[in-house]
């Protein structure tokens, strides 16, 4: 097997490292693959845990495959902006950054392990408090509340734009205190009853009820969201096109037919928490999209400045028309 080194250094290191010299843009075929991972989303999206992956990858491709560790999802997106990293495992709404601000193609999805290709955000509490989503809305300060970072799909976005802003809730004035972690801190706080309340999101909670049944045992959902795109598979759009379409093959075949190679990889798959992943190109981000144009047009809203609003309503709704085209040629996306 093709010998692969795992590089631990932190993202938002390498991040300031990276952008006081000249971008350094791969173009081509580059002599070893840095793979981004983005390390604080749940305990599967570590180095260690995508290693058995990435050195069957780096056996497929062909190319020493290096794991570059993200410590935030800025510090992926500009990783892979800079030629750090030329391809990696994405949350949605990093992805859409990827794609938008860096050089990105998104080539695979990946599919949970019940097999569906999205995912959901959800409020998770204490089981046994007796907290339910309408105690959570009626505010009163009374509740410690857990978000994910700002630019988290599940965390922030979702939470805030399928469930505050319609109920007219801003979380700064509605709990006792609100803390911004990411989504297993939250998990184990509400679980140690150091939380009242918390975003996570499905992918996290599946995982903790298989990883720790102990700890999920005290959690319960009082509220999901609408599906979200799930996590995908995003490379450098100037990578060799030879390379590019290995990357693709291997992680749309990857886990799938049948025999004890098969068998081997989907144990790899399920420690991540995945089925597999199926094919995507970008246009699986138009929910994310939509969550951005209509959070931009909440803020605008809150401002109250009339141009702002204005143009924010006006990208919003190119934004949702431009999705709901795509969607009318292709209902798979």
């Amino acid at each position: 097997m093709m010998r692969r080194r795992l590089a631990a250094a932190l993202g938002a290191a390498l991040l300031v490292a990276g952008c006081s010299d000249k971008p350094s843009l791969i173009r081509g075929q580059p002599k070893e693959l840095s793979f981004s991972i983005l390390t604080t989303r749940d305990p599967a999206s570590t180095p260690a845990a995508w290693e058995p992956l990435l050195e069957d990858l780096s056996d497929a491709a062909g190319i020493d495959v290096q794991a570059h560790s993200a410590s935030d999802g800025a510090a992926a997106v500009e990783a892979l902006r800079h030629g750090q990293a030329q391809a990696g495992w994405y949350p949605a709404r990093f992805a859409l950054a990827a794609v938008e601000r860096a050089p990105g193609e998104v080539v695979a999805r990946a599919a949970g392990l019940d097999g569906d290709v999205n995912h959901r955000a959800v409020l998770i509490a204490r089981k046994g408090r007796k907290i339910t989503l309408d105690g959570v809305l009626k505010c009163g300060r009374k509740l410690s509340f857990g978000l994910g970072a700002p630019e988290s799909a599940t965390g922030a976005l979702a939470p805030t734009t399928y469930l505050f802003v319609p109920g007219g809730v801003d979380p700064a004035k509605c709990f006792k205190s609100v803390r911004a972690a990411n989504l297993q801190a939250n998990l184990q706080a509400v679980a140690n009853g150091e939380l009242d309340v918390a975003t996570s999101s499905s992918v996290n909670f599946q995982f903790t009820e298989r990883e720790n049944p102990a700890l999920a045992d005290r959690l319960e959902i009082i509220w999901s969201s609408p599906p979200l795109p799930s996590s995908s598979i995003v490379v450098r759009k100037d990578l060799d096109p030879a390379l590019k379409e290995k990357i693709r093959q291997f992680f749309i075949t990857y886990g799938t037919g049948a025999g004890p190679e098969a068998d081997r990889q989907r144990a790899i798959l399920r420690r991540l928490a995945y089925q597999g992943f199926r094919p995507a190109d970008d246009a699986y981000l138009d929910p994310i999209r939509e969550i951005v144009a209509g959070q931009a047009l909440a803020e605008a809203r809150k401002g109250g400045d009339k141009a702002q609003v204005a143009a924010a309503e006006a990208n919003f709704d190119k934004v949702r028309a431009a999705a709901a085209q795509r969607r009318a040629a292709d209902p798979d996306i």
